[in-house]
C-alpha cells in the first residue's frame, strides 16, 4: 500500500528548522559579545581633532564620526 502525498519531508523540514532557530533566539545569554574599544593616545585625539574641524561645514564624514562616537559608547557600556 502506498501512501502518495501523505509524507512531505520537503514541506515540513524548514518548519521544524524555523521553529528550533526560533526557540534559540528567545533564550537569553549571560555572555555578551562586546566588541573592543580601541584606545587612542592623547596625541592621536588632538590629530584627529584638527582634521574634523578642517573639514567643511556638514561633511559627511564628521555625521560619520558622531555615529562612531556613540558606537564607541555603546561599547564601553556593553563592559559594564
Amino acid at each position: 500500500m502506498r501512501y502518495a502525498g501523505c509524507w512531505r519531508p520537503g514541506r515540513i523540514a524548514p518548519v521544524i528548522a524555523m521553529t528550533l532557530l526560533g526557540a534559540c533566539g528567545m533564550a537569553g545569554s549571560e555572555h555578551r559579545a562586546c566588541p573592543p574599544v580601541v584606545e587612542y593616545s592623547a596625541e592621536e585625539q588632538q590629530r584627529a581633532a584638527a582634521e574634523v574641524e578642517a573639514l567643511p561645514q556638514g561633511s559627511v564624514v564628521s555625521g560619520m564620526m558622531a555615529d562612531y562616537h556613540v558606537l564607541r559608547q555603546q561599547a564601553r557600556a556593553c563592559r559594564l
